[in-house]
């Protein structure tokens, strides 16, 4: 009879701690897999909405002033000296170390204007880069496809009382509201857009910046790495990060990310240590099967295959059935955890190969010890037992 044969019987013949034993591996294994599977499916979540966050670094004239505010309510400032950006000083943001990471770099000017006898601020964008940044903007109507042509905020529409489609005039010159925007409940529902050459010559600002919102590829990025090189390259404007409230999440789950190591350490050990019992107590079971084989001319080294095969075929079944638990329990608890319930689910073939692999080797080191107990038994001390 084939070694694998005997292994096999045995564990139809045991089919009530042959589950013991699987159940036992396959939770420890379904624990890791789940939150494994958690935590990057909710970075991946986070990472998605800092790209829908929009900027994530902004790049302003560097000034010697001091902003006037309490409790939001804004009292002016005062400014000593005021350096502008040069709109060609912008191609060396392209040039820095990072550059691989640079999503988009939207220019703005500002100015004040009056249309209608209301004073309105109005943005001088590129509005190819100010969309793709802004992926949370609505517009009603149709977006801005020639330098004649705004878009509004949701406040301005209803002050100005102008629709898609209708004009507006600035200092002379006809212009198309081409859109409305959804109410952002931000500053952009009281701004006019318009393209950033045309508010250049509108507020006799030719070639200068009033400000640059940067947008970085969040997959990973080095931010703090990334501020340094832009103002290395813009020294007289100043650069600053604005991600804390999705870096203070990251860092959250981070800390999520730790603490679910730990536990599905906890329960690894404690799938291991039913693993060891389950096998030993078995072994002590079979003390005159294993007489036998001895006695029939069995080696040391077949007990010990035949025991240690009983091992694996276990945890290779709940390797499998783990990772099948686990990716179960992820889905159904990703949308309470996430905060966008339509996060993907992170499928990985690699979890997958990682799980079976762990559920063996824990299987074989905590069966290890009761097969060499089991090799080591003299054959007439456990044929005594018949």
């Amino acid at each position: 009879m084939k070694l694998h044969n005997i292994s096999i019987n045995n564990l139809k013949r045991r089919k009530a701690k042959m589950a013991f034993l699987t159940i036992g591996l396959m939770v420890g294994i379904a624990t890791i897999v789940t939150l494994i599977t958690l935590t990057r499916s909710m970075s991946g979540d986070i990472e998605r909405k800092m790209d829908e966050f929009g900027a994530n670094i902004l790049i302003t004239p560097r000034s010697n002033g001091l902003a006037m505010n309490y409790g939001g309510i804004s009292l002016g400032g005062v400014t000593f000296d005021q350096s502008e950006i040069h709109e060609e000083q912008l191609a060396a943001i392209r040039t820095i170390k990072n550059k691989e990471n640079l999503s988009s770099v939207a220019p703005k000017v500002l100015g004040g204007v009056s249309i209608n006898n209301h004073d309105v601020l109005l943005v001088g964008v590129d509005f190819e880069n100010e969309l793709k940044m802004k992926q949370w903007w609505q517009i009603f109507g149709a977006e801005p496809k020639n330098v004649n042509e705004l878009l509004v905020g949701s406040e301005v529409s209803k002050i100005l009382q102008v629709h898609p489609g209708e004009t507006l005039t600035i200092k002379g010159e006809t212009f198309t509201v081409s859109g409305v925007l959804d109410q952002t409940g931000s500053q952009d529902d009281s701004l006019v857009f318009a393209s950033l050459r045309k508010a250049q010559k509108l507020l006799g600002k030719e070639g200068k910046i009033t400000l640059v919102e940067v947008a970085a590829l969040c997959s990973g990025c080095p931010i703090a790495d990334m501020v340094t090189q832009i103002a290395e390259k813009l020294p007289d404007a100043k650069v600053t990060a604005i991600q804390q409230v999705v870096a203070s999440r990251l860092k959250a789950l981070d800390q999520f990310k730790r603490f679910s190591y730990a536990m599905s350490a906890v329960v690894l050990f404690i799938g291991s240590l039913i693993v060891f019992v389950t096998m030993m107590g078995s072994v002590n079971e079979r003390t005159v099967e294993i007489g036998v084989f001895r006695a029939i001319g069995f080696r040391k080294a077949h007990i010990m295959r035949i025991i240690l095969l009983e091992a694996a075929l276990v945890s290779l079944l709940a390797g499998l059935l783990g990772f099948a638990a686990g990716m179960g329990s992820a889905g159904l608890a990703l949308p309470y955890m996430a905060e966008n319930a339509k996060a993907l689910l992170v499928w990985d073939w690699r979890v997958g190969v990682g799980s079976v692999s762990l559920a063996l080797l824990l299987g074989l080191l905590a069966s290890l010890y009761p097969a060499l107990h089991a090799s080591r038994m003299d054959p007439t001390e456990a044929l005594r037992a018949l």
